[in-house]
């Protein structure tokens, strides 16, 4: 996790995931395995295994753009042409997508001068190369322990996000959360 910089326009100082916006070279970047199609119901993408793709291969492109890690596996293609990709097509490496775990979905309330409907994944260390580095976006990166988490100013949402991360781990759960609000009024239902 990284802090957000204080003079971000959304929740500045407040530690969170590494992810940002889809870009549109992420719904054609060519990944090296599937994501599970058992998420395709659960990610609220109209079931639709292109659109789900892109969401996933956008926060492998974002982890590797804002902490320097990469997920992702050697491949004899190219992975995208586009700039976005750039660093993965060097590498000779392509998303694997099929080593991701669909965490959840939350949608920032309407008041919100910002608004996000983020999907969260998760995945295995092992799966994971890279140094973790600074780009600026976000700063004081690093491992948060599940126990550590109260030591850190994070949302209520990443909370949430931890709990299901943590209920998988112990194999308590395989449901995702998806938290969204209704006049003011958080709503949170399980798929």
């Amino acid at each position: 996790m990284g802090c957000r910089n204080r003079k971000a326009r959304f929740k500045p100082g407040v530690y969170v995931f590494p992810g940002g916006m889809i870009e549109r070279s992420d719904h054609f970047a060519r990944p090296a395995t599937k994501l599970s199609s058992r998420f395709c119901a659960k990610m609220g993408v109209g079931n639709s295994p292109q659109r789900a793709q892109a969401l996933a291969n956008g926060a492998i492109r974002e982890t590797f753009e804002e902490v320097g890690l990469t997920l992702g596996l050697p491949v004899d293609f190219n992975t995208s042409t586009h700039a976005d990709w750039r660093d993965f097509r060097d590498r000779r490496l392509a998303p694997n997508l099929g080593a991701l775990d669909y965490i959840g979905r939350a949608i920032t309330p309407s008041h919100q001068p910002i608004r996000f409907d983020a999907r969260f994944f998760s995945v295995a260390h092992e799966h994971i190369d890279g140094d973790i580095k600074d780009n600026g976006e976000l700063t004081d990166l690093r491992w948060i322990r599940l126990s550590e988490r109260d030591d850190f100013n994070m949302m209520k949402v990443t909370h949430l996000m931890l709990d299901t991360l943590h209920a998988r781990l112990k194999k308590a759960s395989a449901k995702a959360p998806f938290l969204y609000f209704n006049r003011r009024r958080s709503i949170l239902r399980w798929t």
